[in-house]
């Protein structure tokens, strides 16, 4: 049987002793310990600053004019944002679906009209192609002549599908973020 012990109103009660606190404490300690001891093994599972570096990439898109592309690099692929013109959204958005090899309407392609975003690597053997150019007034790929239209769509040639639109954000008027989801 436990000894009795006093509470702090005086009347006994059973089970509890000092022991007992000593032995929670100890417990409790111990847990710390081990957690301490172990958490070195658990943060190094974490990605490294150089991973998390390449997950997302932020452009300033505030000085690329109208009509203008850049090309910007994300998990070390070339990503293309071109400033559209008017003009561009509107043979873009005109296109009949029936005409494309992998039909995706323009606006499902973009998030605000004007801007384009594309990761720059032809989808047939991983060329980049060169932007303004070819039969579609896109992008041409001059190594086996794929011809992409002003909205990344393939139109002519050997390439199966479409330049891939990567996740991204706009972060207020002036910044977009690759590889952000959309909340």
């Amino acid at each position: 049987m436990a000894p009795k012990g006093k509470g702090t109103n005086g009347a006994p009660h059973e089970g509890v002793t000092r022991r007992d606190f000593i032995h929670v404490l100890t417990g409790a300690v111990g847990g710390i310990a081990v957690g301490a001891a172990i958490w070195p093994m658990i943060d190094q599972m974490n990605p490294s600053a150089d991973i998390l570096a390449l997950t997302t990439t932020e452009v300033d898109i505030s000085q690329i004019d109208v009509g203008q592309s850049i090309t910007v690099f994300w998990q070390k692929k070339p990503v293309f944002i071109r400033h559209r013109t008017e003009q561009e959204i509107l043979e873009a958005e005109a296109t009949p679906l029936s005409e494309l090899k992998d039909p995706q309407t323009d606006q499902s392609r973009r998030i605000k009209p004007e801007w384009l975003i594309m990761v720059g690597i032809c989808t047939h053997l991983g060329c980049i192609p060169i932007g303004e150019r070819g039969e579609y007034g896109g992008w041409f790929c001059p190594c086996h002549g794929s011809h992409y239209d002003t909205s990344g769509r393939i139109r002519k040639g050997p390439a199966p599908t479409n330049l891939l639109v990567p996740d991204y954000v706009f972060d207020g008027d002036d910044k977009i973020i690759i590889g952000a989801r959309e909340a």
